[in-house]
């Protein structure tokens, strides 16, 4: 009887034990439908209209559905929550607990993710590109915005941007000479336009209509349907395809907020950010033929860039590669993310 009674109590102790190893391991497996309800609130910049809300839309009709309403997701577009910077701002210090955000906007905040703008890094195949991204070189970068206190979930590509001016036909790196063109409020952006001879100016994305309007700036940068969306073609001589950077548009969480979810939330999370830039991508492909034609019958002077122009500003390119990716990490970052890029348009 002694000898049962202490079979039985190893026994115990042994699924203890397993039981608190388990629970070390993190995370609950606390079904969806029996756990507490959460509000998300998922900022962005872009109108109601735009490829990049479809895919909010889509985030949020995944989250509610998969998490049986137990989530609530609160969409606020149209830079509703502040400016591009406080957004990231509010997802920094938990105020906001997703937001889609400018790579640009967010390497103040975390120096390593500006090489999604150095100019002319990404490949015209857009396939190619996304291959990268959502590969283990891209998730690797996203790992690093942990840095500024933001868990990074994916990337929502915005497009190629493309060259406006005023009166400037631009062929190459010289005839941005003295043009005075808006950017966002980034060095990598800065250093960009010095290098090709332009006068750089910072301006706030909701000042930029009027700043073209006025004359405050000559020209700007963004994808086609940013340009279109919001008219900027209808304050500009010219809009020039040009292939040089992209609108790389980073989904980012508050660390702390998304570290503090159940796995089983993690989960629903991870799953309606991958279905909301899937969306977004595909939104994207449909309408930016549309706004392409809408910008040349709109009467404005529309070309591209020709490979070998395109390889003149290439070259002129490069030292801003390296003058403004020079950390030990980073270099040594960027020379697989050339690899996987050449490698992804080879195949």
């Amino acid at each position: 009887m002694l000898k049962s009674k202490r079979k039985l109590s190893l026994l115990l102790v042994l699924i203890l034990s397993l039981s608190m190893v388990l629970s070390a391991c993190g995370g609950s497996d606390t079904p969806a439908e029996e756990q507490e309800e959460i509000v998300i609130k998922f900022s962005h910049n872009q109108p109601t209209t735009s490829p990049e809300h479809v895919g909010a839309e889509k985030f949020k009709e995944i989250a509610e559905a998969k998490s049986d309403g137990k989530i609530k997701v609160e969409l606020y577009p149209a830079g509703q929550m502040g400016s591009l910077r406080e957004q990231v701002e509010g997802v920094q210090i938990g105020t906001i607990n997703i937001s889609m955000q400018p790579s640009a906007v967010i390497s103040p905040f975390v120096d390593d993710i500006k090489v999604c703008d150095l100019p002319y890094i990404w490949p015209s195949d857009r396939e190619a590109t996304y291959e990268v991204l959502d590969g283990e070189v891209g998730k690797e970068l996203l790992g690093r915005l942990d840095q500024g206190g933001f868990h990074g979930l994916g990337y929502w590509f915005g497009g190629y941007k493309l060259f406006t001016t005023k009166s400037t036909a631009i062929h190459s790196p010289s005839d941005f000479t003295g043009v005075k063109m808006r950017v966002m409020e980034a060095p990598i952006l800065i250093s960009q336009y010095k290098a090709w001879g332009a006068n750089p100016i910072p301006l706030a994305y909701a000042e930029l209509y009027n700043g073209l309007q006025q004359g405050i700036v000559e020209g700007q940068e963004n994808p086609l349907q940013t340009i279109y969306l919001n008219n900027y073609h209808e304050v500009q001589d010219y809009v020039i395809k040009s292939y040089h950077g992209v609108m790389m548009y980073v989904m980012i969480a508050n660390q702390a907020w998304y570290d503090g979810l159940s796995d089983e939330y993690k989960a629903i999370v991870n799953e309606a950010e991958y279905e909301g830039r899937i969306a977004a991508r595909g939104a994207l492909a449909e309408t930016e033929a549309e706004f392409e034609e809408n910008i040349k019958a709109a009467g404005v002077n529309f070309y591209e860039l020709t490979p070998a122009e395109i390889e003149v500003f290439t070259k002129a390119s490069l030292p801003v590669h390296e003058e403004h990716y020079s950390g030990d990490w980073q270099k040594e970052f960027i020379q697989r993310l050339y690899k996987a890029l050449d490698d992804a348009v080879k195949n």
